[in-house]
């Protein structure tokens, strides 16, 4: 296998060993045109370009490639849109439509986010994966849907198992073959292969003629964690090669804060229950938001041993906005220092 990546799906290119793995388990797996997948990894790692990868190097890659991502559309339109509807079904019915299952049927189809569906779609979503059968809404019979599963998630399926949130028997049914994504912040040498490719992509894009990073800049991408990973990375480029008026990008052009680095000393949250004495200090050169909300999450996790649940009620929210908040924010439980 080449050392350098670059298949034909954008932005997927990388050298680090991590990498290289997770493309080489895709290119794998799409020898085979019916094996359901499971693609892990944070936000912004390029879940969906390792799908469309999947796809385009299958046989069946002249065939439909479906996606949707299910967190962005609530439960009732995910089902009409997945598994289509007759004619009169519901209010609004107005004519039979079919859905993507059925459009899919022959290729791919890609369902993002797959961790943020309730349970009694996933009853539903189990009955057609298993059976590659569809039912529309409202409708008697049952129409073959012969195509690929491929599902992603950007937290941990398997604790939202052992949570209660996700079911057991869709876990195993979903993840036949799992490949892990690695967040950019392991991928070593990456981080500056990706910044000077996303260079030379946005001089293109906007008849820019920036010629690199300086040494400021380099050091600087290479010490930020990047918790919104090569989105994020890609973003911070686009944006430099448009302010930056000079042949180089320097390191405030990038709009990076390396405070996530700070101590709990410089940075105290205190447990106690009156409002007056709940403070947090902050130091006299700022602090970021995100990160100062990235460490109390961090920390109530580490307090909780791991356990959502409990780390929520430290904070006194619900485990579902705590939950929220650590998918936003980029954080895993397993990250956490014992």
């Amino acid at each position: 296998m080449n050392k350098k990546v670059e298949p034909n799906t954008q932005d997927l290119i990388g050298e680090s060993e991590l990498f290289l793995c997770a493309i080489e388990n895709a290119l794998k797996i799409a020898k085979t045109s019916s094996m359901t997948v499971l693609i892990q990894g944070e936000s912004g790692t390029g879940k969906e370009m390792i799908a469309r990868l999947i796809h385009e190097q299958s046989s069946v890659a002249s065939q439909p490639f479906v996606d949707i991502n299910c967190g962005a559309i609530p439960e009732n339109l995910l089902e009409s849109e997945l598994f289509g509807y007759e004619k009169g079904a519901f209010t609004g019915a107005h004519r039979t439509k079919p859905g993507l299952f059925e459009m899919a049927t022959g290729g791919t189809i890609f369902l993002d986010e797959i961790s943020n569906t309730s349970i009694n779609f996933q009853v539903k979503l189990l009955k057609i994966v298993e059976n590659k059968k569809n039912r529309r809404i409202g409708g008697l019979k049952e129409v073959d849907v012969s195509t690929r599963v491929i599902t992603a998630s950007n937290v941990n399926l398997l604790d939202a198992v052992k949570s209660g949130q996700f079911r057991e028997d869709l876990y195993y049914r979903l993840n036949v073959y799992k490949i892990e994504i690695p967040p950019l912040r392991k991928r070593g040498e990456d981080v500056i292969l990706l910044t000077n490719y996303f260079i030379n992509y946005f001089n293109n894009e906007y008849g820019r003629q920036i010629k690199g990073i300086n040494a400021g800049a380099e050091s600087l991408i290479r010490k930020y964690p990047w918790p919104g990973n090569v989105r994020q990375l890609k973003n911070a480029v686009e944006r430099a090669v448009l302010v930056e008026s000079k042949d180089w990008i320097e390191p405030s052009d990038l709009f990076l804060d390396l405070s996530r680095s700070y101590t709990t000393h410089t940075t105290t949250v205190t447990g106690q229950v009156q409002r007056d004495n709940r403070r947090i200090e902050i130091p006299t050169e700022g602090v970021s938001f995100e990160n100062l909300e990235r460490e109390i999450i961090m920390s109530s996790l580490k307090k909780a041993n791991g356990n959502l649940s409990k780390a929520a009620r430290l904070l006194q929210i619900n485990r579902g906005k705590f939950r929220y908040r650590m998918e936003k924010l980029g954080i895993k439980s397993e990250d956490i220092e014992e």
